[in-house]
């Protein structure tokens, strides 16, 4: 991987990151692809949306189609036919979440399938032997993640065994570069700690002083914390992040988060909530948001956002997306998605010309006033 800071304004920067696959220039947001495929779409949509990056998950695709047999189709880009760069998750959160009964220990994660209920064990080696056969660009390190609220004991916990992972996860990688394995592929490290400052630094500069990573990830907000609290652990945690290696925010979010966290020093972002909004009737604008459900769209000749120029928009009324939808066709999802994850993708390129032209404090009091006025 290559890294290049292009342009900074106070905390927010605009980098590049070069891959094996792609060049994608940051801030960016990575569609969601959990099942190597972005819901609805095809890697034509994506490509046509100026997609460099999208994300796949280890836990899903382990379970379903197998890791070998997608090597076998020459990895996540000869199975999906996207062409661009992959990340993919370790896939820990979902083996915690879906699982009824996972049981982190000092090794792994043991967990049931949610599909057939098997029994499987994550320990930081499997899930890069998995992520080496899916061939994706950046691979995450599994980590020990904790519901919240919790106590402190467990919290710390968490981070010492997130931190014991790391080390045993980039020991492997060095190895199994050194075999010729994993080559191209990068890693990143992920920091817990929840929303207690101490607890964020030390997780940050425990994982930090392991240099040899590639890029560095802030793990475990929006999972239901006040908005400013995420904004705010994400503020402090920054602050003990090397500024020459990518930083990545998991899972977040909304359209105001992603201007927020970019201002607090974030490149790259990733959230299901475009396509899941989507596919529920929520259309994201410059305007604020349009639930296509409501009766006053039914008989609406104009486009979603009449400053979109995503194939949706240039083609169809919001009239039509609302039959679309009351009617159940399928056809809505994809329309919809492409107009989400255009949207999304859209804004990540005018924050980073902002950046680039020194007007980011004005692109953000803009982003803000267009919502106000509708």
């Amino acid at each position: 991987m290559q890294f290049t800071i292009d342009a900074t304004q106070n905390k927010a920067r605009a980098c590049t990151i070069k891959t094996a696959h792609s060049t994608i220039q940051t801030p960016v947001f990575m569609p969601v692809g959990t099942q190597a495929t972005v819901k609805a779409l095809d890697a034509n949509d994506l490509l046509s949306m100026g997609a460099k990056i999208i994300l796949g998950n280890t836990y899903h695709l382990y379970l379903r189609p197998g890791s070998k047999l997608i090597k076998k189709f020459g990895g996540l880009h000869g199975f999906s036919k996207f062409p661009n760069s992959f990340l993919t998750d370790s896939g820990g959160f979902q083996a915690f979440s879906l699982s009824d009964n996972s049981k982190p220990d000092e090794n792994g994660i043991m967990f049931r399938s949610h599909i057939d209920g098997s029994k499987h064990y994550f320990t930081p080696q499997s899930v890069l032997d998995t992520q080496y056969e899916l061939g994706s660009d950046i691979m995450m390190i599994l980590d020990d993640l904790v519901a919240l609220p919790n106590t402190k004991e467990r919290i710390k916990k968490s981070i010492e065994r997130t931190t014991k992972w790391a080390k045993e996860a980039i020991t492997y990688h060095k190895q199994q570069q050194e075999k010729g394995i994993g080559v191209h592929q990068n890693i990143f490290a992920i920091i817990q700690g929840g929303t207690d400052k101490e607890f964020r630094k030390m997780s940050a500069q425990q994982l930090c002083a392991l240099e040899d990573f590639d890029g560095y990830a802030i793990g475990g907000l929006s999972v239901g914390e006040p908005n400013q609290d995420m904004y705010d652990t994400v503020e402090w945690t920054t602050t003990f992040m090397p500024e020459n290696k990518p930083r990545y925010l998991m899972g977040v979010g909304t359209p105001e988060d992603l201007i927020e966290n970019i201002h607090r020093g974030v490149d790259m972002f990733d959230c299901v909530m475009p396509t899941r909004n989507a596919r529920n009737g929520t259309l994201f604008t410059n305007f604020g948001r349009v639930n296509i459900k409501k009766a006053m769209y039914k008989e609406d000749a104009l486009p979603i956002d009449e400053e979109c120029d995503c194939y949706t928009c240039k083609n169809f009324t919001k009239a039509y997306l609302s039959h679309l939808y009351r009617a159940g066709e399928i056809t809505y999802f994809r329309l919809a998605s492409i107009h989400n994850i255009n949207y999304y993708l859209t804004l990540m390129r005018k924050a980073r010309e902002a950046i680039l032209e020194n007007r980011w404090e004005e692109f953000r009091k803009e982003f803000y006033e267009k919502r106000a006025t509708k």
